[in-house]
């Protein structure tokens, strides 16, 4: 049986943007100070990948202000949500494989 590397979304390939993508796959929406501080990571860091996924039209970004102070929610657009959805089904099929050579 062929294993469905083809399938995997190169965007899913770094770790940190599967991990916001699982986030964002479980909640309604999640600002980007709480993203930084779940993942563990930089403002920069997280910046350059949440723009990664925004550039692929699998985030939808909602811009605020709460008082003063700017605040900025992610969520995961309908084309994001399938394409995560069709990785991790590419992801299982590879393991299924794996288990049974």
């Amino acid at each position: 049986m062929k294993v469905p590397f083809e399938k995997l979304d190169k965007a899913f390939e770094n770790r940190l943007r599967l991990q916001i993508m699982s986030v964002l796959m479980v909640n309604d929406r999640y600002d980007f100070n709480s993203l930084k501080e779940l993942l563990d990571t930089t403002d920069g860091n997280l910046a350059s990948h949440l723009k990664a996924l925004e550039k692929e039209e699998y985030i939808i970004i909602h811009k605020s202000f709460l008082g003063r102070k700017p605040n900025t929610n992610y969520q995961a657009s309908d084309k994001g949500k399938q394409a995560f959805k069709q990785h991790l089904n590419a992801l299982e099929q590879i393991i299924k494989n794996q288990r049974s050579l």
